[in-house]
């Protein structure tokens, strides 16, 4: 096994048009390496090939070119062991209703033929929370329920790379809180590789190693989560003041505001303006100072900056 969970080359996935309309290019030339036991984010907006690219992974969708390798497996030249090698748990809640939650593990665990003595239905059901539901009809599981259920299903056949296609989109905190806590501990204690796409980008920020950023079938940026928030060189000042100033200071390249609690937000570029300078502006504003902190961009920055135009 090489350092990589999943080495991507070229990939590229074309929709053939219909009634005169132009083909759909949802994937140019893609090349991307995930690395073994990371936990790596999938990000972009809707429709910019993240989908795209996990079912092809997956097995589901048909690449139009390029190569895939999972777990040092080539896709074509063996797929029934690259596909063993993920697990994924889709965004759809796409369950049999009349299948209980561990008649569903069953199942799916022999669809990728796990021998019974290798099952781990009862475990999975306790670490999912499913333990006392285990016989319930699945159409009459809550909806948090249903995507814990997905998360079972995913991991029945062992996977060493788990997918997780938008696992919190619309759940409850508490949920959210239990489905992080299992993913950490599949990484931390099995080593497992876990992709994840999501829209909360604190999400991203607080649970990825490394992300990945795609925007209209092209990869625009790969690189640990540290360096890609240094991409951006915009910071904010936040000041504590004594008392509440009447003015403002004005300087080139300073944009000041008021915070609703009270504090004065004041950004610039760190490459243009110091924060002696920021500080100077104040106290010659009359400002004077009980706290300051200062903000560095977060991942909602860095994602506008490398989409927006584009």
């Amino acid at each position: 096994m090489t350092q990589n969970a999943i080495e991507i080359r070229g990939l590229k996935k074309t929709y053939r048009g219909s009634k005169g309309e132009p083909e759909k290019h949802a994937l140019k030339g893609i090349d991307l390496d995930i690395p073994a036991g990371s936990i790596f984010g999938l990000l972009g907006p809707n429709g910019a090939g993240k989908s795209t690219m996990i079912n092809i992974m997956a097995g589901l969708v048909t690449k139009s070119a390029g190569s895939v390798n999972i777990w040092g497996f080539d896709q074509d030249q063996n797929p029934r062991q690259s596909r063993a090698a993920i697990g994924v748990m889709p965004q759809e809640l796409n369950l049999d209703p009349f299948f209980s939650p561990r008649g569903a593990l069953e199942v799916q665990a022999g669809l990728y033929g796990v021998p019974k003595s290798q099952r781990r239905s009862d475990e999975i059901l306790e670490m999912i929370g499913l333990s006392d539901k285990a016989e319930a009809y699945a159409r009459t599981l809550s909806g948090g329920m249903r995507r814990r259920l997905l998360l079972g299903k995913a991991l029945v056949h062992h996977p060493q790379i788990l997918v997780l296609d938008e696992p919190t989109a619309g759940v409850d905190i508490e949920l959210r809180q239990m489905l992080w806590t299992n993913i950490r501990k599949l990484n931390r204690d099995r080593g497992m590789t876990i992709i994840l796409t999501t829209h909360y980008l604190e999400e991203a920020e607080e649970m990825c190693d490394e992300i990945a950023i795609i925007n209209h079938g092209e990869l625009v940026a790969r690189d640990s989560t540290r360096n890609l928030l240094g991409q951006i060189d915009r910071k904010t000042m936040v000041i504590d003041p004594m008392d509440r100033p009447e003015t403002l200071p004005e300087i080139e390249g300073l944009s000041a505001c008021r915070r609703d609690d009270g504090t004065l937000a004041f950004s610039y570029e760190a490459s243009k303006i110091t924060a002696e300078a920021v500080l100077e502006a104040v106290h010659s504003a009359g400002i004077r100072i009980r706290d300051v902190k200062t903000e560095q961009a977060d991942l909602e920055d860095v994602f506008l900056s490398l989409t927006s135009s584009r």
